[in-house]
């Protein structure tokens, strides 16, 4: 089977163990002769662009190297992380994601039910001082809607700027932290003041790499986001390990007052009976995950669950039919997903965090203890549907 056939890049993530990025990088060298760039010696850089001339990477902030390795070389490290006191804590492949969502028709005039749901047209924070980092296929800065606004962009997908030619990433930052409302139809965004930090890391196909959304996380750290929204994955089969990069990731991110939200994924088919579990990297435990529902308050028929022990749905939010910006004349659109259930939580977590002091940890317990009850399983919605402050 093929990198591609099954859904990976060919090449490896290496955890690194807590503050051990200089001896990591040395191990990988003395084990497999694997060369390593490092992002702390040149910020913001995709890392494709530090391919160039090494044979890895070391994302210097999350201890995390992403390396090419041949299976002599893959063998050396594997058997380096059996080992107790070495530096490297794991070994994985890296795994190709893709945005979580379908295309719907355009919207008419309708208020955006999205918007009543999560009663964030009843709240008064704004998101005002929050920085909220949504890291998918870039953002059309020439979007009428956001003139005037805090926008920060960075691309990790070699060869592509920031720009948005896909549209996913629009819609997503549009619903997270658009206006409430617009004159020429219904508001549709909730942290309405919030400094939107638009990172790259999916291309214009809609696909990437773990290591291009690692980069953007780091970023995202580093710039001092309070939150961080991702409408990406990769489906998973029950039973399969998360991975201990992004779950390490996920904690050192916390650690730093950073909360990652994520879509559960679009595998389900529910009224086959079929359920899916969370996809990958929202079946992390320390990576709040997201499913959807319908204006009806259903479960939406796509959205993946709680299946077992790996992976469970720890709120849900609007995620049929939503209205959004989009890039270029069309200006708006309406999707389904869970992509879009998430950037509805990362606003709501974005309004939270300006009205309180609380961080990371901090955030997800309001967003669950604020979250509306459905008479639905647990395992399809966990605490409920998120509510504005």
């Amino acid at each position: 089977m093929t990198a591609a056939e099954s859904g990976t890049t060919g090449r490896y993530l290496v955890l690194l163990e807590d503050d051990a990025t200089v001896l990591g990088a040395r191990e990988l060298n003395r084990l497999a002769g694997i060369r390593t760039a490092s992002t702390a010696d040149a910020a913001g850089a995709a890392p494709g662009a530090l391919f160039s001339g090494a044979g890895g990477v070391v994302l210097h902030e999350l201890g995390v190297a992403l390396v090419d390795a041949d299976p002599e070389q893959f063998t050396a490290l594997q058997n380096s992380v059996r080992e107790r006191g070495t530096p490297l804590a794991a070994i994985e492949a890296e795994r190709r994601v893709f945005a979580i969502g379908s295309p719907q028709p355009a919207a008419d005039a309708e208020v955006t039910w999205g918007l009543r749901a999560v009663r964030a047209d009843q709240s008064t924070p704004t998101g005002k001082g929050i920085r909220v980092a949504v890291l998918d296929t870039g953002f059309d800065e020439q979007h009428p809607d956001f003139a005037g606004r805090d926008v920060v962009t960075g691309s990790f997908v070699e060869g592509q700027d920031a720009h948005d030619g896909h549209g996913h990433g629009t819609h997503c930052i549009g619903t997270a932290c658009g206006p409430r409302s617009t004159q020429s139809g219904p508001g549709y965004g909730i942290a309405s003041e919030a400094s939107i930090y638009a990172g790259k890391v999916l291309s214009d196909e809609g696909s990437g790499g773990d290591s291009g959304i690692l980069s953007g996380i780091q970023w995202a750290i580093s710039n001092g986001c309070s939150v961080v929204s991702m409408s990406l994955g990769a489906p998973t089969e029950p039973g399969q390990p998360f991975s201990e990069a992004f779950e390490r990731v996920a904690r050192r991110a916390i650690e730093r007052g950073t909360l990652i939200v994520a879509a559960a994924g679009n595998e389900s088919q529910r009224s086959a009976g079929a359920i899916a579990p969370v996809g990958h990297p929202a079946n992390c435990p320390s990576i709040l995950a997201v499913g959807a529902v319908d204006e009806q308050g259903a479960v939406a028929d796509f959205s993946s669950g709680t299946v077992d022990q790996i992976g469970q749905v720890d709120v849900v939010g609007p995620g049929v039919d939503v209205y959004s910006s989009w890039p270029g004349q069309e200006r708006y659109r309406k999707l389904s997903g869970t992509s879009m259930a998430t950037p509805h939580v990362a606003g709501v977590a974005a309004l939270l965090a300006q009205q309180y002091p609380e961080r990371a940890w901090g955030l997800w317990a309001r967003l669950a203890q604020n979250a509306k009850r459905l008479p639905l399983p647990s395992t399809d919605i966990g605490a409920g549907i998120v509510q504005a402050p």
